[in-house]
């Protein structure tokens, strides 16, 4: 039995609280927030679990084995050292850290501890993910020309974080997970429309190798939400509508071949348009198979796929992103692959 200690009762606490109870290797010992009304609601709905408004009170615990961080992004770092310092494994909420050098510490503390880093990236659970993981690996798609995103909705502003920073994670991640292709250079333009010095708006472009590009837009002023991928490739084309009740990915088989180059200006093409088939996709929650991977990573001794060097680089996409932005759109190199 896995002991965990939760920090942070707010939008996400809750779904994690909620899915490590429900596993049998699991048991929440422990919730804390600064906030009273948030804990009088774990009181409610979890009676045995112990409450605190100071989460160094978890850490003092020597029963607890880990520690889920689930706080604004500005404090991951200070709680997360904090608790690998205490001898606990971490799941840490999405991004990983605010600035890579705090990402690289927190590596290297739980190296020398021997302690998991888990940093949530859910999105990669989902059936969706893993079937198009399953679909790129068995090179259904050929070689892959592009990856197009679009995650737009009306809100949520946060006061913490930009709209890249609460978007674009569930891409970059997504994409560091099925395209196993290191990004070279990548350029963004975005755009605070209410002067709150944090974008509500951004277009981001990352350039890979073989003329692989990827291309996110993400938006917290669409009038309606969107959860729309299209992955091109050489022999098919894939799209993933996240919000389908069902038939949420797509398979195209369509595609031009080239015949000719007649001169620099004209291109002879054929173009393909064969049968669209829709795979079987899982449905179960990803939040907890993901929380399960968690504890078996624990108990086997395991890396977890979505382990801090991942973190690492998607806050490193995330620092280039801000960078080109405030450089007015500037082609940044990315040095590295974290």
């Amino acid at each position: 039995m896995i002991r965990f200690g939760v920090v942070g009762y707010g939008y996400w606490g809750p779904n994690i609280v909620r899915g490590l109870s429900s596993l049998k290797g699991a048991q929440v010992a422990a919730v804390s927030d600064i906030d009273t009304s948030a804990l009088h609601k774990v009181r409610q709905h979890y009676p045995s679990v112990q409450c605190y408004q100071d989460y160094r009170d978890i850490l003092k615990d020597p029963s607890i084995d880990a520690v889920a961080v689930v706080t604004p992004v500005s404090t991951h770092y200070a709680i997360a050292r904090k608790a690998l310092e205490a001898g606990k494994h971490i799941f840490v909420e999405k991004p990983f850290t605010a600035t890579t050098q705090q990402a690289e510490a927190l590596i290297r503390l739980a190296q020398k501890k021997a302690l998991k880093i888990m940093v949530d990236h859910t999105f990669i659970f989902t059936g969706a993910v893993r079937k198009i993981k399953e679909i790129i690996r068995k090179n259904t798609l050929g070689d892959i020309f592009y990856y197009d995103s679009t995650r737009v909705n009306l809100g949520l502003f946060q006061s913490d974080v930009n709209v890249i920073w609460d978007l674009a994670p569930h891409d970059f991640s997504i994409m560091d997970h099925v395209l196993h292709k290191k990004p070279e250079a990548l350029v963004a333009h975005g755009m605070d429309h209410f002067d709150r010095g944090q974008e509500n708006l951004a277009f981001i472009t990352i350039y890979f190798a073989d003329k692989m590009i990827g291309h996110l837009n993400v938006n917290w002023l669409s009038p309606v939400k969107i959860r729309s991928t299209l992955i091109g490739g050489k022999k098919k084309m894939l799209v993933w509508n996240d919000l389908a009740s069902d038939e949420k990915i797509k398979i195209y088989d369509r595609g031009i071949k080239v015949k000719s180059k007649e001169s620099i200006n004209r291109l002879k093409v054929d173009y393909r348009s064969g049968d669209m088939w829709s795979p079987r996709v899982e449905h179960d929650e990803a939040l907890r198979r993901e929380l399960k991977y968690f504890c078996d990573c624990i108990e086997k001794d395991q890396v977890p796929i979505n382990d801090g060097h991942a973190g690492l680089r998607v806050v490193k996409l995330l620092n280039i992103t801000d960078q080109s932005i405030k450089k007015g759109g500037k082609l940044i190199k990315i040095q590295g692959s974290g």
